[in-house]
């Protein structure tokens, strides 16, 4: 079974733990928390070792590490250990908010979306339904996307399709350098359209170590805008990334439609046994080069279709 270990900081550890909430499992002795995703079972020990192993250990890995095996530098004496959290205030202020869908997804692309919400818009987007799209059902989500779209609410939509993220995969880009470019451009976007006085910051729903967020966008000569914040389940606390999650999953579902309606059968989300089933199907239907427009191909469930055949 695939597998990577890494050397961690207890506060990196700390952050996991807490990203983690909703998917963790017993843990075993020795150890400050394990949890269970698709992707991997990621078991955090005291002596700073994480070990992700399963069928993608390397999707959730790059979320924390970059993709690196090395230990991360330690933070400048002079940065704050929480520089990057948010101010209470901006959870209920006039702010930018991003959020991305379709990371884990072996079929479909990432779609990324920021959104800028106005203090006195909040009470309206609870009144429509707008909260953490993991507790929604996909029609719902679809519905709030179609009423948050006729608001005055600046907004920016970016997909990140197939082809394009296999051949920056094969580039050497990292899922999470995708990610980093993809919300830094949708937030760039965004702040193009609105007076940056009237807004208090931006926050975005975390994925890696801010320190890593900076690096992947200044390896592509950009730089972090002022007062941008990063937080963990983000979604569940601001307004602007619930806005912002349930545009981009709405996105990634019509996506979904399409592709499923170009290989004429229904592709599973996720990145389980059916999806590996459904691979087998695409590749004898269409042929192998195709997966490239369908998929995220460096996933293991290329290699389990493969071997299926």
């Amino acid at each position: 079974m695939p597998q990577q270990v890494h050397k961690l900081s207890p506060e990196t550890i700390e952050t996991m733990k807490r990203y983690y909430t909703k998917t963790l499992q017993a843990t075993p002795q020795g150890a400050v928390f394990r949890a269970k995703t698709p992707n991997a079972v990621i078991t955090a020990y005291k002596s700073g070792k994480v070990l992700f192993q399963g069928s993608h250990p390397e999707a959730e890995a790059e979320k924390w590490t970059d993709g690196k095996q090395a230990t991360p530098k330690k933070p400048k004496k002079t940065e704050k250990k929480n520089s990057f959290a948010p101010p209470e205030a901006l959870l209920t202020g006039s702010h930018i908010g991003s959020d991305e869908a379709g990371t884990g997804d072996f079929f479909g692309p990432i779609t990324t979306a920021a959104v800028f919400v106005k203090e006195d818009q909040i009470t309206l987007l609870k009144e429509l339904g707008v909260k953490d799209s993991k507790n929604l059902s996909d029609n719902s989500i679809r519905q709030i996307a179609e009423n948050i779209l006729t608001l005055d609410m600046p907004y920016s939509l970016l997909v990140l399709r197939n082809e394009k993220y296999n051949k920056l995969q094969k580039r050497g880009w990292s899922q999470g350098k995708m990610k980093a470019m993809l919300h830094h451009h949708a937030i760039s976007n965004v702040k193009g359209k609105i007076n940056s006085a009237v807004s208090e910051g931006i926050l975005i729903d975390q994925f890696c170590e801010p320190a890593v967020y900076k690096r992947h966008i200044s390896a592509e000569n950009e730089q972090l805008h002022a007062r941008t914040y990063f937080m963990t389940k983000a979604e569940s606390y601001s307004i602007s990334v619930a806005a912002a999650s349930i545009i981009a999953r709405t996105s990634f579902l019509k996506e979904m439609d399409q592709l499923s309606k170009a290989a004429g059968f229904t592709l599973p989300k996720g990145a389980s046994g059916k999806v590996d089933q459904a691979a087998v199907r695409l590749i004898k239907s269409k042929g192998r080069q195709e997966l490239d427009a369908y998929a995220k191909t460096h996933f293991a469930n290329t290699k389990k279709a493969l071997n299926r055949l």
